[in-house]
């Protein structure tokens, strides 16, 4: 049996996907979370195979999530299911440890697929993401500026082009606002950019935000 993991802050989401996984025999869901503090509870209590990931949730969000157990050295595999687009976030995701990226959107045959392959040991991509992955390994230079961005530096861009300001981005991110200022300059400079209007600009431009 294949014990998964639902984190999303919403909970009409977690419902829908876990009615989906449930039509799959060989899969169970033994845990729901709909925010970080929330997952790394639920993650203490149960036994989990593989965790299906929200990028978007209050505080910290998938990408810091996906760190985190990175750091901890967790044998979750991670599927992160979003509705953000692929050619922005899903090597990225890749990147920062997931397994594998799914949509939100895709059919629910495709999304029991994605659990299975990662219960295997396996990496779940799209033929899509599988292109871009290819890509950005064979022409590094043709990247976007930001993908060049630390994920702390990306946290950074995304909430400051939310309209946060740094003491509040300090709060969310459990950092001292000295840090925060200091991962803004590196964006900046990095984006060679000058001030958050245009921050706020590059991440529209970019289909960031």
């Amino acid at each position: 049996m294949i014990r998964v993991v639902l984190c999303d802050d919403h909970a009409v989401v977690r419902r829908g996907i876990r009615d989906t996984l449930t039509e799959a025999p060989d899969i169970q869901v033994v845990g729901e979370a709909g925010s970080h503090p929330e997952l790394r509870e639920v993650l203490r209590t149960v036994a989990c195979d593989v965790l299906l990931l929200d990028l978007n949730m209050p505080g910290r969000n998938g990408l810091e999530a996906l760190a985190s157990l990175r750091e901890t050295e967790s044998a979750v595999k991670v599927l992160v299911v979003s509705m953000n687009p692929e050619d922005q976030y899903a090597v990225r995701c890749l990147r920062a440890g997931a397994q594998g990226y799914a949509s939100k959107a895709a059919d629910p045959v495709a999304l029991i697929e994605a659990v299975r392959t990662l219960a295997q040991g396996r990496k779940y991509l799209t033929a899509e993401v599988a292109q871009m992955l290819a890509e950005s390994v064979s022409q590094p230079d043709n990247e976007a500026p930001h993908a060049a961005l630390s994920e702390r530096e990306l946290q950074t861009l995304l909430k400051i082009s939310s309209g946060k300001k740094l003491s509040e981005i300090a709060e969310e991110l459990m950092l001292s606002p000295k840090t925060v200022s200091v991962y803004r300059a590196r964006v900046l400079e990095k984006l060679k950019l000058s001030n958050n209007a245009e921050l706020t600009v590059y991440a529209i431009r970019n289909q960031l935000v």
